[in-house]
């Protein structure tokens, strides 16, 4: 019984820690085998959940901006518009702190 408790104490830390890392270096390499550099033509502006299986989403794609539905099903699209102008964030924040 103690030979048991004691691999517990010893191997129960041992994989916990190694869970942690793989996914810290998952995160870290993510980038690398994403296309790191490549310039994106799709990006996604927000998104929004509706249910635990259905989400709407807005995506920019060479200047449109595309509201779709993902759901177990695919992806619909729903509607589509010009794309919004770019706001400067720091700009606004320095804006209303005046």
């Amino acid at each position: 019984m103690f030979w048991y408790i004691l691999k517990l104490l010893v191997l129960l830390p041992l994989i916990g820690g190694l869970a942690w890392a793989s996914l810290k270096f998952a995160k870290r390499m993510e980038g690398r085998f994403m296309g790191g550099n490549a310039p994106k033509s799709v990006r996604i502006v927000e998104t929004q959940m509706l249910s635990p299986t259905l989400r709407l989403a807005v995506l920019e794609f060479h200047g449109r901006e595309i509201l779709v539905s993902a759901g177990k099903n695919g992806l619909v699209r729903l509607a589509e518009a010009p794309a919004r102008p770019k706001v400067d964030v720091a700009k606004v924040e320095a804006e209303d702190a005046q």
